[in-house]
């Protein structure tokens, strides 16, 4: 049986990585462009996540090495979706969409890549991952992450091009999508 302590850490990291954006202001009354074609990217990106739990390796021990692996990667989460929320300020949006005053933003995170909020939920992703799944599901939750991931990347590059076009192609060209080193 999974010690009680790793149902905690899960937790306690998605607790960690969620906080900023239920914190985070909302101003749905500044989006003047909504793409909802995103959404299913996300659906992806949940059933990745459920994928995980697709298994009874989640009722065993949790070797340490995992354990320290997943609060490792539960920090880096933590760490990424604050910066990034902060980042963002009010163009923080659950939908992909464009506000008439929109910005494109390239400090903080946005410097080292331009999906930082997706890097943030991967690592997230594989946190949840070494504590509860045995790898091949774990490799299955990824794949099926990155699908839904380049999904919405795709939707909202697509609306960022429209706006901010050379500026932003530029951008696109100098920085990776959502991890680091792998174009």
């Amino acid at each position: 049986m999974m010690q009680w302590w790793a149902y905690v850490l899960v937790l306690a990291g998605i607790a960690a990585w969620v906080a900023p954006f239920l914190l985070a202001k909302r101003h749905p009354e500044l989006t003047s462009t909504i793409d909802k074609r995103a959404r299913w990217g996300m659906l992806l990106e949940m059933v990745s996540f459920a994928a995980l739990w697709q298994s009874q390796f989640w009722m065993r021990s949790v070797p340490e090495w995992r354990v320290a692996l997943a609060v490792a990667f539960f920090a880096i989460a933590a760490a990424i979706s604050w910066s990034s929320v902060r980042a963002l300020g009010i163009q923080w949006r659950f939908d992909a969409g464009l506000n008439a005053e929109h910005e494109l933003v390239r400090h903080g995170p946005y410097a080292v890549v331009r999906h930082p909020i997706y890097t943030s939920l991967l690592c997230l992703l594989c946190g949840v991952g070494f504590v509860v799944a045995p790898w091949p599901l774990l490799a299955l939750s990824i794949a099926l992450f990155v699908a839904g991931t380049e999904i919405r990347v795709y939707v909202e590059e697509n609306l960022l091009r429209g706006r901010f076009g050379e500026v932003f192609q530029k951008y696109q060209q100098s920085v990776r999508a959502y991890i680091p080193l792998v174009r």
